[in-house]
């Protein structure tokens, strides 16, 4: 053999050696990053790598849900049914093309058979709020009676006009298209809306009956002026009279308006109110809110009634603390008796003492220095205890909030968040506190690897949460969707990465449990398409199903028999077949999310005694820790597994 031969056949040993000691090295990084295995081969290797039975094993697996393109929607709410189905709302889905057309969307899923069908949806419930009632219907209150328009593309000067009526003898009702023209201007404004103005009261002296004056009602409506142009502005007060109406009630009725220009216009709310029932599959109407609401929560109280908080009202302004309280039986709503004013969509959860909690999180309309700091919050006497420790406390909006499993331990965690408005900050922070604590303070956890706004948090029934999806910068900007998933111990405290899911998630999206501890996620609406921030974005109409490790072990605990109903303080014996022991035993409460604020999740864990063929498990009896309502039960083997749920009434 020549020497250059020799020489090559060397360089080859040699290079060979090198090649698989650098591929030794890379599985063993790999081995450490986990998830990220597939940064270090090309897609065929990432995807026969993340289909291995070990890889699902360790980090779970993520999959599409084959949506046929006629059901294929702009999903912003998802809410979990008691019949095991999932109501994903879309409204107008953020498209003003299909608010114009009055194209508003809602589509059920089932999870078991992967049918889909089309619910007729009687108004835009885009931006709703909701809750799950205790009969197990969803409460679906407010959304959208108008799109906002950025301060460049107003044509035409608008505002809020008041409008009186001095008529005792009775009310007056406008139709939309009333036009106002100003006394001293001339300028004419149209009403988008019609308006109704109860007639004017009648004074009279308390001791002697005799009249003393009339003190006149009013009301207000929406207008734009008829003619497009920055010189149909108004600046100062005016009055305006009422084209079409004569005699008395051209004196009696009229308006009055202070600036209406042509400054940004935000979204406008209805005061529409739904129970969507489950077994009918529909939505049925009830009795409205007084306050038109955008962006509202819908906070469960202890005695089952609805109290709705916040929200844009019907002229795009926030909701001057005129909260409202809806009672299931009765399906009427009343105003709570003090005012507390919050941002949009606040996190506001029920404590096991019947306050409510506000962990900080929103999603950002309203003042920044008003109604922003997380406390504990006594609804019925407006007391309000500011809890102090929080972190990065002016990147709040667009955190996500959890009571961390058990709900008896009244734990939560906020996780991430960003700067107010379309600001650039974000944070990977998570934030806990421990409301059994004489004097709670926020404390910070395990950090996220980023910052991240829009994180979608769920909780899973081995008493873990996944934490997935979310992006650094608003809404996506910059291609900074954030493509990991990791999981939450609160034993631990520690996060754990899990496999990573395959689409970018920010704004408008969210996440829920299903009954057979799977976990959907749906949604997205970046600004953008791309990196340079050049091509509008296109909403995420793909939807992700993600199976957590648990789900692919040899066996999992099956309920086979049991109560359909337990009431607080009883106990219900259920029949089950697992070939390890049961461990634990939980009520979950299903989810109803949007915006990443999902208020209605809870993990409530259950005292258990094992029987000859199942166990015998006990609801507590605080109606605060449990509130009324249907609930997935879910038991757990010695190693985790949990069953699928069977659901369960609490009266």
């Amino acid at each position: 053999m020549s020497q250059r031969r020799a020489a090559r056949t060397d360089y080859r040993k040699r290079r060979a050696r090198r090649l698989a000691i650098g591929a030794a090295v890379a599985v063993a990084v790999a081995g450490v990053n986990g998830p990220a295995l597939w940064r270090f081969g090309d897609e065929k290797y990432h995807e026969y790598t993340i289909n291995k039975p070990e890889y699902k094993a360790a980090n779970g697996h993520w999959s599409y849900l084959g949506i046929p393109a006629k059901f294929r929607v702009n999903g912003v709410h998802a809410a979990v049914l008691h019949t095991g189905k999932v109501l994903l709302i879309a409204g107008s889905g953020n498209n003003e093309k299909n608010f114009d057309a009055k194209k508003f969307e809602t589509i059920l899923w089932d999870p078991e058979t992967d049918a889909f069908k089309h619910i007729p949806t009687p108004k835009d419930l885009f931006c709703a709020g909701h809750t799950q009632l205790p009969d197990g219907k969803l409460l679906v209150a407010g959304g959208t009676k108008r799109y906002e328009k950025l301060r460049g593309d107003v044509t035409k000067a608008g505002g809020l006009m008041i409008v009186h009526n001095e008529d005792p003898r009775e009310p007056k009702t406008l139709p939309a298209g009333t036009k106002f023209t100003g006394k001293k201007n001339g300028k004419t404004f149209v009403s988008k809306d019609p308006v109704l103005i109860e007639r004017a009261k009648k004074i009279n002296d308390p001791r002697t009956g005799k009249f003393l004056r009339t003190e006149r009602s009013f009301a207000r409506v929406y207008v734009e002026a008829e003619k497009s142009g920055k010189k149909y502005e108004t600046g100062a007060e005016e009055n305006f009279r009422v084209q079409g109406l004569t005699n008395a009630d051209a004196r009696n009725v009229y308006g009055m308006a202070q600036k209406l220009a042509l400054d940004k216009k935000d979204f406008q709310g209805i005061k529409d109110t739904y129970e969507f029932d489950p077994v009918a599959e529909k939505y049925v109407p009830v009795d409205p809110m007084d306050q038109a609401r955008w962006y509202p929560t819908l906070a469960t109280l202890e005695d089952g009634r609805i109290l709705a908080v916040s929200g844009l009202n019907d002229i795009g302004e926030l909701v001057p603390g005129k909260n409202e309280i809806y009672d299931p039986k009765t399906r009427k709503w009343e105003y709570a008796e003090k005012l507390r004013k919050f941002p949009t969509y606040p996190a506001l959860f029920l404590m096991a003492n019947g306050k409510l909690f506000f962990t900080g999180s929103n999603s950002g309309y309203g003042q920044a220095d008003e109604g922003r700091d997380p406390g504990i919050w006594d609804w019925k006497t407006d007391e309000f205890e500011k809890v102090p420790g929080l972190s990065d406390p002016d990147q709040m909006e667009t955190s996500a909030s959890v009571m961390l499993p058990p709900a008896q331990d009244q734990r939560f965690m906020v996780i991430g968040g960003g700067g107010i408005g379309e600001s650039e900050k974000s944070t990977g922070k998570s934030r806990l506190i421990d409301l059994r604590d004489p004097k709670p303070r926020f404390t910070d956890g395990a950090e996220l690897e980023k910052g991240t706004r829009y994180p979608s948090a769920s909780l899973l029934p081995d008493d873990t949460v996944l934490v997935t999806g979310g992006a650094e910068d608003y809404r996506g900007r910059g291609g900074t969707d954030i493509l990991q998933a990791r999981t939450y111990d609160p034993k631990t405290g520690e996060y754990t990465r899990v496999a990573d899911p395959r689409v970018g998630r920010n704004y408008h999206s969210g996440s829920v449990l299903l009954p057979d501890g799977r976990v959907m996620i749906f949604g997205s609406d970046p600004l953008f398409s791309d990196k340079a921030n050049t091509r509008t974005g296109v909403f995420e109409q793909r939807i992700e199903i993600y199976k957590p490790p648990y789900l692919f072990r040899d066996s999992r605990p099956e309920v086979t028999d049991g109560p359909k109903s337990i009431k607080r303080g009883a106990s219900g014996t259920f029949r089950v077949t697992s070939g390890k022991g049961i461990a634990t035993a939980k009520l979950m409460r299903p989810s109803a999310v949007t915006h990443v604020t999902d208020v209605d999740q809870r993990s409530i864990a259950l005292e258990m005694t094992e029987t000859a063929d199942g166990v015998e498990v006990t609801v507590p009896e605080n109606p605060a820790l449990v509130p009324s309502g249907r609930y997935m039960l879910f038991l757990t083997d010695e190693e985790g597994t949990p069953s699928e749920a069977a659901w369960v009434e609490v009266p």
